[in-house]
Formats: C-alpha cells, sequence, structure tokens
C-alpha cells in the first residue's frame, strides 16, 4: 500500500515538472530563424497571451510568467522578437539591438505580429488573444497597440512609454494597462504626460497603476530593483486584467 501511493505521489510530482515545461517553437520572418517557446497546454482552444521579453532576449522572468499563465489557464507563447544570431551578450549589445527596434517601430510590430500568428498557429482561441511585456517588451505591448494589432488588451509591465514626437496619435481600440513603478528615471513626467495624451486622443481604454519605492525592474526577483510586495500587487493587477478582457 505504501508503495501504491509513493507511485501516485511521483506521478504528481511528474506531471506537474511536466505541465510546467516549456516547448521550443520554431518559426520565421523571411529568412530569420525565430525561436520562441510555448507553453505545455498548447493545442487546446484556450485564451492565449503573448509575452514580449526584456531588451536581452528570453529570459527567467519571460519563462517565470509563462508558466504562472499556463496554470491560470491560458496558452502562453514567448515571442523572439531579435532572431537567431541575435541574441545580446551585454547590456551595450541589448541597448543598440532595442534601440533598433524602437526606432524602426513597424519592424518591431511586424514581429510582434508574427510571434501573435505563431501563438494562433498554437493553437490559443484567436478571438481571446492579449499581449504582455516587460521592459522593452513593455514598449512593444503599446507598440501593438498603437499598431491595432488583432488583441483585446496589453500590458506594459515597467516598459518604455515614449515614442517619437514626429509619430501622430492614431486611433487606439486595444484596452492598455500600464505597470509603471514610481521612482523609473526613463519615465519622466512629459512622457507621462505625453502617453495620456495618446491614449486619451485615441479613445482608449486605458489605465495607469503606479508603484511606490519601486525601480525600474521592480518585477524581476532576479534584479537588485526588486520589490516584492510591488510586484506580487503588479502580478494580481496583471491577472485581474487579463480575466478581465480574455474570459
Amino acid at each position: 500500500m505504501k508503495i501504491f501511493f509513493l507511485l501516485i505521489t511521483l506521478l504528481g510530482i511528474m506531471n506537474i515538472a511536466g505541465a510546467q515545461q516549456l516547448k521550443s517553437t520554431t518559426y520565421y520572418d523571411g529568412s530569420q530563424k525565430l525561436n520562441g517557446l510555448v507553453t505545455s497546454n498548447a493545442g487546446k482552444k484556450l485564451p492565449g497571451v503573448l509575452i514580449l521579453p526584456a531588451w536581452k532576449g528570453i529570459d527567467d522572468e519571460a519563462k517565470d510568467a509563462a508558466i504562472a499563465l499556463e496554470k491560470q489557464g491560458y496558452v502562453a507563447f514567448i515571442a523572439d522578437i531579435y532572431g537567431e544570431g541575435n541574441i545580446p551578450a551585454d547590456n551595450a549589445a541589448a541597448s543598440k539591438i532595442a534601440g533598433k527596434y524602437r526606432q524602426d517601430y513597424l519592424s518591431y510590430q511586424h514581429r510582434i505580429s508574427l510571434a501573435l500568428a505563431q501563438l494562433e498557429n498554437s493553437g490559443a482561441d484567436a478571438a481571446k488573444i492579449a499581449v504582455i511585456g516587460y521592459c522593452f517588451g513593455g514598449t512593444g505591448a503599446l507598440e501593438a497597440a498603437r499598431a491595432n494589432l488583432p488583441v483585446k488588451g496589453v500590458v506594459s509591465i515597467h516598459g518604455g512609454l515614449g515614442k517619437d514626437s514626429n509619430r501622430p496619435n492614431g486611433p487606439i481600440a486595444t484596452k492598455i494597462l500600464v505597470e509603471n513603478p514610481a521612482e523609473d528615471a526613463g519615465v519622466t513626467p512629459e512622457v507621462m504626460n505625453n502617453l495620456i495624451k495618446e491614449m486619451n486622443e485615441g479613445k482608449a481604454d486605458w489605465q495607469i497603476i503606479t508603484y511606490a519605492y519601486s525601480k525600474h525592474t521592480f518585477t524581476n526577483p532576479r534584479s537588485s530593483d526588486y520589490n516584492e510586495v510591488m510586484a506580487n500587487r503588479a502580478w494580481k493587477h496583471t491577472l485581474l486584467f487579463l480575466e478581465e478582457v480574455l474570459k
């Protein structure tokens, strides 16, 4: 009997571990190979969440988010924006390549649209898709909204919120949640005011939550900026938003 219960326990542990494994998925932008990751519930017609990672590419924060979203009943796909052979090795390289996509925002929007298509190909319900992004990926979440890509909502988590002043504001049909750390030096009052003006002029359904005593990468446990209390609140706000727009 003891052996039986031991086997049941081991099987349970194996099932949990298996459910938390992310699967590699290859897709292409022309000849450029892109390597994304999808949760193990791919193939089930569930609401989908596209995760746009920070400026160094797919990292542990994005992977942790994908696994957590799977537990909430979502198919999650982590995009590869840069492509194979282009993953930055350090902050200087990350700044350079991220800056390129911030400037060439149409290319960024295009890579996001390819990842959305891959999420749909992974079995997610095409009518129930949202985007969340961290840092550079948070900028991407806003770009998905600016491009009016076919998503129900976007969440920008400590993202870069500005855009080139020469770009006109346009209509925004996507719901927007901005999770902004109060002490993010990159988000000046001018940047914030311009974003609010952009969303208002676009008639967007928007919300900004500011997290006190929090620096830029406040949600990342591996960062010196990590603020556990505020990070937990931000995650709960993300889940509440996703539940509203997708379920």
